[in-house]
């Protein structure tokens, strides 16, 4: 029986980046419902993301064939309706202004703390390890802590600011680890009520609070996978809210994903079923949004280490699934495995990159030592 046009031009695609259609080769896409072609050639990535959840397809190694289409650039090739609607949205609304910040919150970090246990190691800790000289994931988070912390060059006493403290481990690293006292700040229900249980007895504030809303003196400023949610118009807006918060003398640290090209919207895949009006920055758009503000200090690009530290967390939950609660469903492990997976590819092919950034307000005199 003659494949049908559609199914010709999915494969011709798939052709470029040396994926077969139910070939043998552990990263060849399984076709298991016809009605798959016609979905991912009108709506893009969405429908591609949104047919694996529902058992369209398969590939025993998905993380391969993933960074295979990526490589080939099929991902710019074919756009559906969900790229048009999230251009649009860009050019209209403030995504991530008013309650549409607390909506990451809602929809992504609240989704259950058993989740993330089961997931992310010793440690909650949901960004990327430092593994330079790390041998397992728990390593590389604390590595990677330090790594902050020395950076900022914590003394016993600072006042620290954590900008989307997440479930409140850095800023328990810091007090016990460097003597400091802090607020950490978050949009999560949860994570603000299991870190403020974290961090009992230490000299720690824990806040569900918007950053837009802070005024008042640290010593030190850092975030660790926040900036990801702040969004092109209110990149300025965050950097000036850190100079009013440190002293001539303080210092900053971003950590954050970053990307390789100037964008105002995320993946709609992306934003439908993971982060919600999320956007990654590129270097020209962090560089000018804290122009004037800011001498930077020091870049730091350990990208790669992304991939292995995701591999980490596939590995535990696919472990774990087994011991979860039923509400998450086969349907919710496969949009969580595809997440996993693409986020993989993304690192794997280098369309996105991991920095963190140190600047200061007026330029440590002498020049800063960058600690790796």
């Amino acid at each position: 029986m003659a494949a049908s046009p559609l199914r010709r031009r999915f494969a011709a695609l798939l052709a470029e980046a040396d994926v077969r259609l139910d070939g043998d080769r552990p990263w060849d896409l399984q076709v298991r419902d016809e009605r798959l072609f016609a979905r991912v050639l009108a709506t893009g990535s969405l429908g591609f993301g949104e047919a694996y959840m529902d058992g369209w397809w398969d590939a025993a190694q998905l993380d391969v064939l993933l960074a295979r289409l990526l490589k080939a650039g099929l991902d710019r090739r074919v756009r559906g309706i969900g790229d048009l609607w999230l251009a649009l949205r860009a050019t209209l609304i403030n995504a991530q202004a008013g309650r549409r910040a607390y909506r990451v919150g809602e929809r992504h970090y609240d989704l259950g703390n058993d989740l993330y246990r089961a997931m992310l190691g010793r440690r909650l800790v949901y960004s990327c390890g430092y593994w330079r000289e790390a041998a397992d994931l728990d390593a590389a988070q604390e590595a990677k802590l330090d790594l902050v912390c020395r950076k900022l060059g914590l003394q016993p006493g600072m006042r620290v600011l954590d900008i989307g403290c997440g479930w409140g481990e850095a800023l328990k690293f810091a007090a016990e680890r460097y003597g400091v006292r802090g607020v950490g700040i978050t949009v999560s229900r949860e994570q603000a009520a299991f870190a403020r249980e974290l961090c009992a007895g230490l000299p720690i504030e824990i806040r569900l609070q918007d950053y837009r809303e802070l005024d008042e003196r640290f010593d030190r400023v850092f975030s660790i996978g926040m900036f990801e949610h702040v969004g092109v118009r209110n990149y300025r807006r965050y950097f000036e809210m850190v100079r009013r918060c440190l002293p001539a003398d303080g210092l900053t640290v971003l950590h954050t994903i970053g990307t390789n090209v100037s964008t105002n919207r995320t993946d709609p895949w992306i934003d439908r079923y993971i982060f919600p009006n999320s956007m990654l920055p590129s270097a020209a758009q962090i560089a000018a949004a804290s122009e004037g503000l800011f001498v930077l200090e020091d870049w730091h690009n350990f990208g790669t280490d992304y991939d292995r530290t995701l591999q980490a967390w596939r590995d535990n939950i696919e472990a774990a699934w087994h011991t979860l609660p039923a509400r998450y469903d086969e349907r919710f492990r496969r949009m969580w495995r595809y997440y996993l997976h693409a986020s993989m590819a993304m690192f794997r092919v280098r369309h996105a990159q991991l920095w963190q950034v140190v600047l200061s307000p007026e330029g440590v005199p002498g020049g800063y030592v960058a600690p790796r």
